[in-house]
Formats: structure tokens, sequence, C-alpha cells
């Protein structure tokens, strides 16, 4: 680290290191304040500083009286398909609908998926989990007259799937826009974390090969156990103006 910079910074960077290395398997125990303090020749408030700004970053979790420990690493979304994206890195995807219905769409939902006054949107309601820990509440809407039956679609199914194999739908392209929240009670309970905890607000909108948006998302993530890509193509002409 550059001269300057204050110590629990430097502490923080070291034990950063070490997970991103894997020399700090999740869920190690982290030595205490007191031994970091320690062991790095800082007061305990240093040492605190710096276990509370790897507990921030979601690199470390804490469970009184027992210690701190390392956190489960994130698992980094593009996006997509809740489904595919986790199924690709291996892992297993879950969804337990919390409700879904149809409905006559709101002014903010037919502005997204660009409907017309009166028209109506299947929407659901799920919890999505990764190796049955919950990561995601999403709030998906999509137009009514483009997926008749679309309700009676198994729960633990992928509706990118269902618009593909049922409907014919030849997804182009999906586009989301990420915000930092605070996680309200009921989400909280429902996310399995502390009321209060950070979140990220995902809201997405997914158009076919005809340009016609066939889903429109609004979903919360973990801020603890989600991370999300993001990739952009730079082109040459786009690079001459740096």
């Amino acid at each position: 680290m550059p001269s300057g910079t204050p110590l629990y910074m430097t502490i923080a960077s070291d034990v950063r290191d070490r997970i991103a290395t894997e020399q700090l398997a999740p869920h190690t125990s982290l030595p205490s304040e007191r031994e970091l303090a320690e062991l790095h020749g800082v007061s305990r408030m240093t040492a605190r500083q710096a276990l509370a700004l790897l507990e921030s970053e979601g690199l470390v979790y804490r469970n009184p009286p027992r210690g701190t420990f390392v956190a489960e690493p994130r698992v980094r979304f593009h996006v997509g398909s809740f489904s595919e994206e986790v199924a690709r890195m291996g892992r297993r995807p879950a969804a337990r609908q919390l409700w879904a219905e149809h409905q006559l769409a709101t002014p903010a939902v037919r502005l997204a998926l660009s409907l017309a006054e009166g028209a109506s949107v299947h929407v659901f309601h799920r919890l999505r989990t990764v190796d049955d820990v919950p990561f995601a509440l999403e709030t998906t809407y999509m137009p009514a007259d483009l997926t008749p039956g679309i309700l009676d679609e198994p729960e633990q199914g992928s509706l990118w799937a269902a618009l593909r194999t049922r409907y014919g739908v030849e997804l182009a392209r999906s586009t989301a826009v990420l915000e930092s929240i605070v996680l309200d009670d009921a989400s909280s309970m429902q996310l399995g974390v502390r009321a209060g905890s950070a979140g990220t607000l995902v809201t997405r909108r997914t158009v076919d090969s005809t340009g016609r948006c066939v889903e429109y998302g609004h979903d919360i993530y973990r801020a603890d156990r989600a991370a999300f890509e993001v990739t952009e193509v730079l082109q040459t002409h786009r690079l001459s103006g740096v």
C-alpha cells in the first residue's frame, strides 16, 4: 500500500489479499481485535476499523461471541436469467413462488413494456435461491397477450426457458440498472438477513429479436451474496476521444 494509507486500510488490504488468494477459506476464523492489534502493532480501535471495513465489503461476517469469520464468496452474475447464470457456475438454482397473478398494468409497467392503456400483464413474485440459500426477491412482469397460460408454469422453471420453448420468443437483449438500497423489514426477513442490511435493486428489461419488450423485472438481491459483472465492448471510434 502507498505511504500515508491509514493503518486500518493496510490491515484490511492484507486480509483481503489472503482471502483472494485462498489462503483463508470460507468460514475460517480470523484473529480477534486484540490479536490483530498485537500482530500489526496498532491499537484495538484500528483493528476494529479494519474488521468493520471488511464486514462492510461482505468479505467477513461476525458471529458474537464466537468471533469474525471469512464469508462465502459472492456469486457473480451477468445480467440475464437467474437460473441459467447459477447453473453456468455449477450451482443449484431454485425458485419458490410467493405469488403470481394476472393484473392490469400500472402506468410504470406499461411504460417499461411499451403497452397500451388498459393492457394486462402476468406478474410473478418469487424467492430465488442458490444451493438452498436465499439470494433474491424477483418481481417479473410479462405482457398477458404474449404469455397466455404462463401462470400455470411450474414454480421451479426458468421464465426465459418458458418464453423460448412455449411461446417461441427469440430473446435478443437484456439491460439492467443497478442501485444500492437498504433492505426493508419484510425483504430482510425473506432473504434471511438483518433488517437494514445492504441490498442491490436490479431493474431489468428484456427485448426479443423484433425489439419488443417481453419482460420487465424488479429484483432485490442480498448485497452480501451477489455481485454483478458488466462487460462493455469498446469500439475503436469510441476510444478516439480518450
